[in-house]
């Protein structure tokens, strides 16, 4: 019965901490978004120059403007991968990725729950994640933030403050995504938790204090110093977010399976009455609280729940799945069939969908004398026509361009005459490329003299000026 209930584990393992993720780091859905191509384009801008840009070197209409790329170790990485083996290798990135986050969240997830616990805590999780598993910077965000669960984890267990080599984590995840902040807030609740529970004694005090002032200097160690420990806080200022579609509230239409999720876990919790600690309980009503308000932060939810509940789901806590002798072994093994399924993946030719993110054929149409040409794009045309070397109007950088600017774009696809006038004439714009949702402005095109319709297709519509 052991042998049989190891050889089960192991299959678990094996499925959803591998299979499950290289099928979804497989998928082109990951490819479903237009910001990826530009931050590819920047990871092969500081390939190029062995520079982080401090100026905008993509667009035409903010060029050599200020611009920080606080997310500029990911983009290194994804243009390296793009570099060598195209959009296969960024998939390969995604795909070793999201074997990581598994692996993790089954590891600790497994100490406490079955074979069909640790399913169904991956099942639940990939609900969630999977709509937003795109090759953006934010995947890198999510290994780190399971990571850093698992360090505080761990010295909770302990009763101990985590070593404060651990706050070296920190300088990683600034350096990679913008959600190193929340990692930061989940730190202080942790520390909160811990200092309760020990009745504030100076000793566990310190303990977390010298680690939340470690994790915080960490967390200022990028190129653009301060300024990049505090850029989360500008970007999330901007009004115009709620434009962005992830940065909407959550609703049923859009992510139905979230909401699924949530209540399969709700009724599992009652179920198996789990008790939370009061400041625990408090951390996960907030994530629930920003999930809805922000559809970005399901993700995170997701991995913090996935990470913190099968404790208090389980009712003890379970041997080792394997033998301490043969661990070292077993780690080289898995390691080297990891690194296989990473180099098929990337040597697997891959090409992403043509769509409302990847306008292939309409880039391709754009004749070349208006290639370098001032033109007026869909939001989400941006990154691809930055990837093909041409300057856009906008894309998904809406922190380098403001609210002012965002505002006034937004007018223009509305169809307000007089903002798109006002642009033409101070861009100089050559021609236009729209997605055929924007039929006011589109049909006004059509119906002025001054400008001639030169290609359509479903994905985008092409005018240029006569």
């Amino acid at each position: 019965m052991a042998i049989e209930r190891i050889d089960i584990e192991r299959i678990t393992v094996v499925a959803f901490g591998l299979i499950v993720p290289a099928i979804i780091g497989s998928s082109l859905t990951i490819f479903n978004d237009g910001d990826i191509h530009w931050h590819i384009a920047a990871g092969q801008w500081i390939l190029d120059h062995r520079a982080v840009p401090t100026v905008d070197p993509f667009s035409f209409t903010f060029g050599g403007r200020p611009w920080m790329a606080f997310e500029w170790g990911s983009q290194l990485i994804y243009g390296g991968a793009y570099r060598l083996e195209g959009y296969a290798g960024v998939a390969a990135v995604v795909t070793g990725l999201l074997v990581a986050l598994h692996l993790i969240i089954i590891a600790n997830a497994r100490r406490w729950l079955g074979p069909m616990g640790v399913a169904i805590t991956i099942i639940l999780l990939n609900l969630v994640i999977i709509p937003m598993t795109l090759a953006r910077p934010h995947m890198f965000g999510w290994v780190l933030l399971a990571l850093w669960l698992h360090v505080l984890l761990k010295a909770r267990e302990q009763s101990r403050a985590p070593p404060l080599i651990a706050a070296a984590l920190m300088i990683l995840w600034v350096n990679l995504h913008g959600s190193f902040a929340i990692g930061l807030v989940i730190a202080a609740i942790f520390a909160l938790d811990a200092c309760i529970e020990a009745r504030w004694r100076w000793p566990v005090v310190r303990g977390w204090l010298l680690f939340g002032i470690g994790s915080a200097l960490g967390a200022m160690i990028t190129p653009n110093g301060i300024d990049g420990f505090l850029y989360p806080l500008s970007v999330a200022q901007l009004k115009t977010l709620p434009l962005i579609v992830e940065w909407r509230p959550s609703d049923w239409s859009r992510t139905p399976y979230f909401f699924v999720a949530i209540g399969l876990a709700a009724l599992l919790m009652a179920w198996r009455g789990v008790k939370l600690r009061l400041v625990i309980a408090g951390l996960l009503a907030l994530l629930l609280l920003m999930a809805f308000h922000q559809m970005r932060h399901q993700a995170v939810l997701a991995i913090v729940a996935a990470m913190l509940l099968p404790k208090a789901l389980g009712r003890a806590e379970r041997g080792a799945l394997f033998d301490h002798a043969h661990r070292w072994r077993i780690a080289v093994g898995a390691g080297a069939a990891i690194a296989a399924l990473l180099l098929f993946r990337a040597t697997l030719p891959l090409e992403p969908t043509e769509n409302g993110a990847y306008p292939r054929s309409a880039i391709a149409a754009l004749p070349a004398d208006l290639r370098a040409a001032p033109g007026l794009n869909d939001y989400s045309f941006g990154g691809p026509l930055i990837q093909a070397g041409i300057k856009p109007y906008i894309d998904g950088r809406s922190d380098m361009y403001g609210d002012a600017f965002f505002a006034d774009y937004q007018r223009i696809l509305d169809g307000d005459r007089g903002a798109f006038d006002r642009a033409a004439t101070h861009h100089g714009l050559r021609y236009t490329m729209l997605a055929p949702r924007y039929a006011a402005l589109i049909a006004r095109l059509d119906s002025d003299p001054a400008w001639q319709r030169i290609y359509a297709d479903q994905i985008a519509i092409i005018h240029r000026r006569r």
